[in-house]
């Protein structure tokens, strides 16, 4: 067999894994895994972040680091099975992705690589959004810069991010006061609606206005729902 040799090895490396994923593919492999496209293994993804997700919540709140160990091997699973199909398709293989995000670190952070100086996080992440800008202006995928944000994300993260665009790049974004006045407006009318198109605008408004209001206390909307939910979940299942 021409595996015999990773099923003798007592530890197995990086090496030994992108063998096993070429093994995988390979006509004498599974034909599951033969079969994965980069469009099939999308739900794979999202499944696995979610995963990732609860693991790293699992040990924030137990120490207990197995389940983070395994999903973030699955993510890497992801990461080299999309490398290994890419590469069979001929547009790049899994030294070009490490090569890629290496030369991002580098260039995105000038003030360890290079001469730029700065005196804190928030002025590494301005000087961080300008180089990613430079980055992708000749990117001619990119349609507009609020199209540049995925539609895949999870809807609370990107209202949060489209109104973040917008106000640094079209028109300065509603202040916290005025948020909350509109939060008051809105539910004070949920009352008097009546039709379902009614209740759908307004329920529409009210989650923006909402996604607006962490994205100006600088919150994270989407774990903090998520957070709710499983605070939910708990009470009525201990």
């Amino acid at each position: 067999m021409a595996f015999e040799h990773l099923l003798q090895k007592k530890t197995l490396n990086f090496q030994d894994f992108q063998e096993i994923i070429h093994i995988l593919r390979s006509k004498e492999g599974c034909p599951w895994d033969r079969e994965q496209t980069h469009m099939s293994l999308r739900s794979c993804m999202q499944e696995e972040a979610a995963e990732l997700l609860a693991g790293i919540r699992i040990y924030d709140q137990t120490g207990n680091y197995e389940n983070l160990k395994e999903e973030l091997g699955d993510i890497l699973l992801q990461v080299v099975m999309h490398s290994t199909i890419a590469e069979e398709e001929g547009i790049f293989s899994f030294e070009d992705v490490v090569e890629e995000v290496s030369k991002k670190m580098i260039r995105r952070h000038p003030h360890v690589f290079g001469e730029v100086e700065v005196s804190d996080s928030k002025e590494v992440l301005v000087n961080w959004e300008e180089i990613k800008k430079k980055e992708k202006k000749d990117m001619d995928f990119l349609i507009t810069p609020l199209r540049d944000i995925p539609i895949e994300m999870p809807s609370i993260a990107k209202a949060q991010k489209v109104l973040k665009k917008i106000d640094k790049l079209y028109e300065p974004g509603a202040s916290q006061e005025e948020i909350i006045q509109k939060l008051e407006e809105e539910v004070k009318g949920l009352s008097a609606l009546n039709s379902e198109d009614e209740k759908t605008q307004t329920v529409k408004q009210l989650f923006l206005l909402v996604a607006d209001y962490a994205r100006v206390n600088h919150l994270h909307g989407e774990q903090i729902l998520e957070d709710g939910i499983e605070e939910l979940i708990r009470r009525h299942e201990q």
